[in-house]
């Protein structure tokens, strides 16, 4: 089995409000093995938030055991913290230094030699607007200097918890490939995100939760697996096609101009039952399960859409 650079056991994370209890973290229990990336999904208020921030000893656990590298934490945080990198929230920077003077003095402060401030710079993108001021950098490149930050000293662990929110397609795909060559490159990613076609391209594996508790885990392909698997159907008469499928025990629905037949395992038996009635198809579209409509399929909800009984508990609590 490989080393697990993460692993939580019955984890538990409680709040307490004039409203009651609310279990944040429900009995999460956790394996992140070493290398590559590590997609952490859930919905808003489903506890990402909540458990990295108890991974990282910046929230208090209401029971269960974590492991960092195969030591208890927070007890042994001291002894592995120096191997992991996080952004869980914005970092400061000063606005009117550049890029480069921004990591210096971080690099001062943490003791990392001046050569490695070349190194993150390179390996972020940023070598050729590491003398512009941090103010006018975009908002991809601010957070591409904040990975640059974390990698100062050489973490084996990076866990960054949403670190495309805001940006653009362009700024997305940036982070994307970026973390996809970190991945590969021997750090292990513990990504937390909502964009689940981004995370479908990068991610190596996936721990799917809801409710603060693991729906599904395992590599991208596992987790997928077939489900959802069905065709795409184009024809001239949506609704008589449609009609006649359901009759003959099809699972059918309407998308725009076309049918949506799932899980289908014969596709030429569509084509020829609905040929034989007169209904000649346009387009036959295999379709195959993502990531997402897994998800849907999990969590019952949007990647980005709080769900509602965790939501107004999360106030001021943590997502």
């Amino acid at each position: 089995m490989s080393e697990l650079v993460v692993e939580t056991t019955d984890l538990r994370k409680e709040y307490r409000s004039r409203q009651g209890r609310f279990l944040a973290v429900k009995s999460l229990s956790l394996h992140i093995p070493r290398g590559g990336v590590h997609g952490f999904l859930g919905p808003n208020g489903s506890g990402k938030t909540t458990t990295i921030r108890m991974l990282l000893g910046l929230a208090r656990t209401s029971g269960g055991q974590m492991k960092l590298f195969g030591q208890e934490v927070p007890a042994h945080l001291p002894d592995v913290m120096g191997k992991v990198g996080a952004i869980v929230e914005q970092p400061k920077f000063f606005g009117n230094f550049s890029g480069r003077k921004n990591l210096k003095l971080l690099a001062d402060t943490i003791g990392a030699p001046a050569a490695r401030i070349d190194t993150v710079l390179e390996e972020v993108g940023l070598a050729g607007r590491d003398r512009d001021r941090f103010k006018s950098y975009s908002l991809g490149m601010k957070q591409r200097l904040a990975i640059a930050a974390t990698l100062l000293k050489e973490p084996q662990l990076l866990i960054l918890d949403e670190p495309t929110n805001g940006l653009d397609p362009a700024g997305i795909r940036e982070i994307r490939d970026m973390i996809r060559q970190l991945g590969e490159s021997g750090v292990t990613v513990m990504l937390s995100s909502h964009i689940l076609a981004e995370v479908q391209q990068v991610c190596d594996h996936v721990s799917i939760i809801g409710r603060g508790e693991l729906l599904a885990s395992g590599s991208v392909d596992d987790v997928i697996g077939d489900s959802g698997s069905g065709v795409r159907v184009g024809l001239a008469d949506v609704e008589a096609g449609a009609a006649l499928l359901a009759g003959h025990d099809y699972a059918v629905r309407r998308e725009g101009g076309h049918l949506v037949v799932d899980g289908v395992n014969d596709n030429a038996a569509i084509t020829k039952l609905l040929a034989d009635a007169g209904h000649y198809v346009s387009e036959l579209t295999p379709m195959r399960a993502d990531l997402e409509s897994v998800f849907l399929e999990l969590t019952g909800t949007t990647p980005d859409g709080a769900i509602a009984a965790d939501a107004a508990a999360q106030a001021g609590a943590g997502a």
